[in-house]
């Protein structure tokens, strides 16, 4: 087993430091001495972790646990793209305060789609907390022992810092966030549905998307919010991408997938990540979509943009 302290602070509010963990005794070593030295802070303290992890940690704090909040990160993390708002949630309800997390988004067994989306979110929480006013440490463990060197790897580009404390040189910071979000993201299988789609074509796309459920098939309370989400994605290509776009549906062995394409440019990576206003119809879509499916993957730049959706079969 090897031992670590928490990790040194560096410079800025937030203090966003990776662990490597090799076993459940490894981490528990680490995330003790850490959620720990919040408390005797007087910090407000949020873990999400999956179940086991929790129970471990519970059991070593021993009474200390019933002042740390819990969530399961593998309900609140199933879509990446729903854990930064679980962080602003937090960190605003202690609006004031320093405050410390524990998250771990990327757990061995994940698919790769959902690793990359680990990746990016990893990569934007950076950019989302980069303004705050108060201070906020959030720890992210990383099994070494089951994830693959790939992953490890964009986790040091993802963090400052490591614990073991050590400066990452690979950190890439703002830029490598906005870098992600801008590349594409790997093509559709050449048998994929296709349509090209207006504004007078949307019910028919509907209808598509409808009969890709029933190739699965999905409950009807999943077609209809795979549905609906695709709907609203391919509204926002109609209103704010240029009047038009192009859907593709294929199956894998593990989920259906649907993705809207178009001409348009979307600026701020963090979009559907946060709750948008009443009238930002944009940002409310792609909110509305990460509440719905199981995975959400978006990529924009010059060339286009990108909505990937996936339904779990």
């Amino acid at each position: 087993m090897t031992t670590a302290a928490a990790p040194v602070e560096h410079a800025g509010t937030f203090q966003h430091s990776a662990a490597f963990y090799r076993g459940q005794e490894d981490l528990i070593g680490i995330l003790g001495p850490f959620v720990r030295a919040g408390l005797d802070a007087g910090e407000p303290v949020l873990v999400a972790e999956l179940p086991d992890r929790v129970e471990a940690l519970r059991r070593d704090l021993g009474a200390d646990a019933s002042r740390v909040d819990f969530v399961d990160m593998a309900t609140v993390g199933a879509n990446p793209a729903r854990i930064i708002p679980v962080w602003r949630q937090f960190v605003g309800d202690h609006r004031g305060r320093a405050v410390r997390g524990v998250g771990e988004p990327a757990w061995p067994g994940r698919t790769g789609a959902e690793l990359d989306e680990c990746r990016l979110h990893e990569s934007l929480l950076n950019l989302a907390f980069e303004d705050l006013d108060t201070e906020f440490r959030l720890l992210c463990p990383y099994d070494a022992d089951r994830l693959s060197a790939d992953v490890l790897a964009d986790a040091g580009r993802n963090h400052p810092v490591l614990t073991p404390a050590a400066p990452v040189p690979g950190y890439a910071g703002t830029p490598g966030a906005l870098d992600l979000f801008r590349r594409s993201l790997p093509e559709p299988p050449p048998a994929a549905e296709r349509m090209e789609f207006g504004a007078d074509d949307l019910s028919g796309l509907r209808s598509l998307v409808r009969r890709l459920c029933d190739l699965v098939p999905l409950g009807a309370g999943e077609a209809d919010d795979l549905v609906l989400a695709v709907h609203e994605v391919a509204t926002n290509s109609v209103v704010h991408g240029g009047g038009s776009g192009v859907l593709r549906g294929w199956l894998r062995p593990t989920a259906l997938v649907v993705e809207v394409s178009d001409a348009g440019h979307i600026e701020d990576p963090l979009v559907g990540r946060q709750q948008a206003p009443a009238f930002d119809e944009g940002g409310r879509g792609l909110w509305l979509t990460n509440q719905l499916c199981d995975l959400v993957q978006v990529r924009s730049s010059a060339a286009g943009t990108t909505v990937r959706v996936h339904t779990w079969r």
